[in-house]
């Protein structure tokens, strides 16, 4: 586990924390506030994995804290804790370079959250986790284990990787796969939201900025590329960034080196670029809302993770791996189960399922899924007391497929993943029925 400089001026607070981050496994060393953290940090008897500082604290707050951490430490993750959560507080403590920012109260879950993102390097949502490795991808699928085959040959390269793929596939835990399995995996890996922030706080984010160059920017800033040196940025979400951004991009890309917001001359950096999205960045090049030169400088290596409605043969496996995640050790899906999550067309991919087991253990206590649990909240399924015991297997196939597509307002892409059918499967059954003008939406 890691050790951790927690700083506090509230004792009750930081007595709470400290119990709860030593429960968890950590080395935690205490500060009741600034002046005697930054003492701390010279002092300990072993190398801190990351800061956890309140905001407002007598003397030294939290910002100079921080300010006092970047100047000396600029890779060390320093984590903002506030009661006073508003935007402009936070907008000040990410300009300040906070690596993330908690709103007191929050929950154990929340911090190591943030912890495990920023720390130990374990992804915080959906994905493929392994049970040793976190960076380990779970899977049994030819397609997928294909894909790891050319992830882990580009990852012997420093060429620039893109992947492409839908929400929930786990494009960020790929990218942390290929990190871990490259030769810089004893570098910094740091991760970028590109469609969390605006413009001109992204830009400060990637790139820095020096002491004065706006409005608030007090002391000088690194940016994400310059704390990634040596190692991994994963540029999250490409294709949410501004066109603006997106030339700054490309140059830092051609040239190897950034320039600070502010900067009287460019930074030489060493660092190995991921980028995803999931989006088609062909269909924004024609809409002109993405350069087609930065698509090709990013996309020297591209991998696209299948959908899980494409790998079904991974369903099996990941609903083992997380029954005894959110349930006990020895918990075994049985076959009706397999066959029903089999059937699903999972829009929301791994994520969905996922929670889909998560949601079973915490309302039900154990490995529970029915068929209810396969549609929309907002989807109330097909009444099993609508199909009467004489109809034939072809009649009740209709009705249920009616009854879908009424459910859906006649969305049939939405009505075939709910039936666990193809697209072109339902129109052949629309049509075999002679319903094609009732369900022609």
């Amino acid at each position: 586990m890691s050790r951790l400089l927690v700083v506090d001026d509230d004792i009750q607070m930081l007595s709470a924390l400290e119990a709860a981050l030593r429960h968890k496994g950590h080395t935690v060393e205490t500060a009741s506030n600034g002046i005697d953290a930054a003492s701390k940090l010279t002092s300990s008897t072993g190398p801190i994995h990351a800061v956890i500082t309140d905001l407002k604290m007598p003397g030294m707050d939290g910002i100079e804290l921080l300010n006092h951490v970047r100047r000396t430490m600029p890779s060390l993750p320093v984590i903002m804790l506030t009661a006073f959560g508003t935007i402009q507080t936070a907008v000040d403590a990410m300009k300040a370079g906070a690596s993330d920012f908690l709103v007191k109260p929050f929950s154990h879950q929340a911090l190591d959250d943030i912890l495990n993102k920023h720390v130990t390097g374990t992804p915080t949502t959906s994905g493929l986790r392994g049970t040793a490795d976190p960076s380990e991808i779970i899977t049994e699928s030819p397609a997928m284990l294909s894909l790891l085959d050319q992830a882990a040959q580009a990852a012997k390269t420093h060429a620039t990787i893109l992947i492409q793929a839908e929400s929930g596939t786990g494009k960020e835990l790929m990218a942390r796969w290929i990190h871990r399995n490259s030769a810089s995996c004893n570098g910094p890996f740091v991760a970028v939201n590109c469609a969390a922030l605006p413009e001109n706080l992204l830009e400060s984010e990637l790139f820095g900025y020096e002491k004065g160059a706006f409005t608030g920017a007090n002391n000088f800033k690194p940016g994400k590329f310059e704390l990634a040196q040596n190692g991994t940025i994963l540029l999250d979400e490409i294709g949410e960034m501004a066109p603006l951004l997106q030339a700054k991009l490309l140059r830092v890309l051609q040239e190897q080196e950034v320039d600070r917001v502010g900067g009287k001359k460019p930074i030489p950096i060493r660092v190995r670029v991921i980028a995803t999205t999931n989006k088609d960045l062909r269909k924004l090049i024609a809409r002109g809302q993405f350069r087609e030169d930065l698509f090709f400088r990013l996309n020297v290596v591209p991998l696209r993770i299948p959908a899980l409605r494409d790998r079904k043969d991974d369903i099996a496996v990941l609903t083992g791996h997380f029954a005894r995640k959110f349930g006990p050790a020895d918990t075994q899906a049985d076959a009706e189960t397999i066959e029903l999550l089999e059937r699903y067309g999972w829009p929301g991919n791994v994520r969905e399922l996922e929670n889909m087991i998560h949601r079973a253990f915490a309302l039900r206590g154990r490995l529970k899924i029915t068929p209810a649990d396969l549609y929309d909240h907002a989807i109330e399924p097909p009444q099993s007391g609508e199909l009467q015991a004489g109809q034939s297997v072809g009649e009740m196939e209709r009705k249920l497929i009616m009854t879908t597509l009424e459910q859906t307002n006649g969305n049939r892409t939405h009505a075939a993943r709910l039936l666990g059918i193809s697209l072109r499967t339902l129109r052949n059954k629309l049509r075999e029925y002679r319903v094609e003008e009732a369900a022609a939406i």
